[in-house]
């Protein structure tokens, strides 16, 4: 029996980072994964966020990313050939990060991997099939097996279950259902190693194109004068028949003329929109492509799993510290779930864009379409796809609504959330004992209150070590931020105290004039207080000897 304090099932990227992160908090974790080796292949994820870096960099990996991913700076939209408009992204004076890097999913693995090895809490098992789980109130057993046959047992606290999206035998042993939808049409994938001059820079969105009639292309740039070109292709669609007689290069032909070129990798897929109905099982977590499923325009697939990974991992993290109950798992999936759904919403509202379903939805689309060729006012209707953004956790059991500051909803495309209880908090250079650093890399540190200028720091430290049982960490805003462009940003008032959470989230802005209100905050902030338990029919114990094969 091999034990271990959590144990991460798959490899990738997600399972990468839930593993590293936890690691960050003195939590061992055995890593298993049924390929034998690490396999590259091809593009698949590509688009990587500023706030993903952000959280990769948090872990050791974020810089060498974004310094191998090619940055992006604009994304034209074209209606035929006839570009319509192009959105334009700047990076922020608040983040080390371009608003988004491309670079393949493999590589982003490797450079992972870099900071995975020689880590002391983490144990890598490769050729690990897992085909047997139980849970009960002591914990977590897996059985796997490797191609010679050999079974292994492991013993854990909890599982975060991060398999991707081919985990049916899983879902189904942990009664989990994967609700939603799949499109119809098919999307051919090929990375090109080309050179096309002026290119580098943009993402490039072909809507009806001459040489893809009726049906959408997509052109990212990659590192090395690589693109991944996407042709939404119908249905019926065979690849090989289509490399065989000269079709497949006669399609790449239409969009890099006579330059000579190599496919690296080529793959057909159909899309889909589905979200788990639950993504709590008892002491099972399940995270990115396990638990749910976005077709890939807006970057919203890999990034979102990111995002899993971290909710995951400080809540785990506390709870295994003994810093919160394990009532605070129920808050990741309503939390993550709500995620999910923000996602699938986006994206599917895209996909009713590119794949009408009736006649009147396509006439409406080449309605709009041919008016936005004549009217530029017309282009913010025309949905190419919405970028990947940070959730908002405004109706999460840990945090503490402000009537003052309350949220406005899903921002217009291209904006961010006014800072409040459940954003993100914006990042900032500040100055910490003459020494400048990122504010969210202080964040991610545990629980921390940002206290504005009229506030007694030394009674808040006190407050706080009477009361509470978990670590909680104080920044004076007009020490750290004395140009006051953080403090302006946030809009903080002189006696409020903003409470934050471990994943760099505001859960409450409380008076420093109430400092039991303010810890009844900070608990409820990591608590898991006033969650729901889990549902009645959701099995703590499973016994799949037989159902993931």
């Amino acid at each position: 029996m091999i034990n271990t304090q959590v144990l991460v099932l798959g490899n990738g990227p997600v399972g990468q980072t839930t593993a590293l992160l936890l690691a960050k908090w003195g939590i061992n974790v055995t890593i298993l994964d049924e390929r034998k080796q690490r396999d590259a292949v091809g593009s698949k994820a590509i688009a990587q966020h500023r706030d993903v870096l952000d959280v990769w960099e948090h872990v050791g990996a974020g810089n060498a990313i974004a310094r191998e991913g090619l940055t992006w700076s604009r994304s034209r939209t074209y209606y035929g050939d006839t570009e319509i408009f192009c959105d334009s992204y700047f990076e922020r004076a608040d983040s080390p990060y371009p608003a988004f890097v491309n670079l393949s999913q493999t590589r982003t693995e490797e450079l992972l991997d870099l900071q995975v090895k020689g880590n002391p809490f983490i144990n890598v098992m490769w050729d690990q099939k897992v085909w047997g789980l139980q849970q009960d109130d002591s914990g977590v057993r897996v059985t796997s097996s490797s191609v010679d046959g050999k079974l292994r047992e492991f013993s854990a606290d909890y599982v975060v279950a991060a398999c991707g999206a081919r985990s049916d035998g899983l879902r189904k042993a942990l009664g989990v259902t994967l609700e939603g939808s799949t499109f119809d049409d098919r999307f051919l994938i090929c990375d090109i190693k080309v050179d096309m001059e002026g290119w580098a820079g943009e993402r490039r969105f072909y809507f009806d194109p001459e040489w893809n009639p009726g049906r959408q292309v997509l052109i990212h740039p990659c590192p090395g004068s690589q693109f991944r070109i996407d042709w939404q292709v119908p249905s019926g669609y065979d690849l090989e028949k289509d490399d065989a007689d000269g079709g497949l290069d006669r399609r790449i032909r239409q969009i890099v003329g006579d330059a000579p070129y190599e496919i690296v990798w080529k793959s057909v897929y159909r899309f889909h929109s589905r979200v788990l109905d639950r993504m709590r099982v008892g002491k099972v977590l399940i995270a990115g492509d396990m638990a749910h499923l976005v077709s890939p325009f807006g970057g919203r697939g890999l990034n979102s799993g990111i995002g899993d990974a971290e909710n995951a991992a400080w809540k785990l993290a506390y709870l295994l510290r003994g810093w919160a109950g394990e009532e605070i798992l129920e808050t990741y999936h309503s939390e993550r779930r709500a995620a999910a759904v923000e996602n699938i919403a986006v994206t599917t509202e895209t996909m009713d864009f590119l794949i009408p379903h009736t006649e009147s939805q396509r006439a409406h689309r080449i309605d709009l379409l041919e008016r936005a060729l004549r009217n530029p006012d017309e282009c913010k209707n025309i949905n190419s796809g919405r970028l990947f953004e940070p959730f908002w956790y405004v109706d999460s059991t840990l945090t503490t609504p402000d009537s003052a500051r309350q949220f406005q909803g899903r921002p217009l495309k291209g904006q961010i959330p006014e800072p409040g209880p459940g954003v993100i908090t914006p990042d900032a250079v500040v100055t910490v004992d003459g020494s400048e650093y990122q504010l969210r890399r202080l964040l991610r540190s545990g629980t921390v209150l940002l206290l504005g200028s009229g506030v007694n720091a030394e009674e808040v430290r006190q407050s706080m070590a009477s009361n509470q049982s978990s670590p909680v960490s104080v920044l004076e805003l007009a020490k750290i931020d004395p140009s006051q462009v953080l403090q302006s940003r946030l809009k903080v008032l002189p006696r409020e105290i903003w409470v934050v959470r471990p994943d760099a989230y505001i859960s409450a802005i409380c008076s420093a004039d109430n400092l039991a209100g303010l810890n009844v905050a900070v608990q409820r902030s990591h608590s898991g207080k006033g969650a729901q338990p889990a549902v009645p029919n959701s099995p703590l114990s499973h016994n799949m000897q037989t159902a993931v094969r």
